[in-house]
């Protein structure tokens, strides 16, 4: 089981990281638009909100299965944001 602590630091890592390849990207690419790169670190950033406050979530019965839940949304949630920035 991921404890909480790890789990943020899964959640910030990964969308940080992101977040940093759309920015390479823009410096890549600076002749195209930046609205696409934008709209991405706008998801990413929601998502992080998102899944954070699942975290602190302090309803939860089974801890075990809601972070394991938490986890594989947050997997989900990356594959997808690295798709759209691999499609720009």
């Amino acid at each position: 089981m991921a404890n909480k602590r790890n789990l943020k630091k899964d959640i910030n890592n990964v969308l940080g990281d992101i977040i940093e390849e759309v920015y390479v990207w823009e410096m890549e690419n600076t002749d195209k638009g930046t609205e696409g790169s934008e709209a991405i670190i706008d998801e990413a950033i929601q998502t992080f909100d998102d899944l954070i406050a699942k975290v602190n979530a302090k309803n939860v019965e089974n801890v075990k299965a809601h972070f394991k839940t938490i986890s594989a949304e947050l997997e989900d949630k990356g594959k997808s944001l690295l798709d759209k920035l691999n499609k720009l």
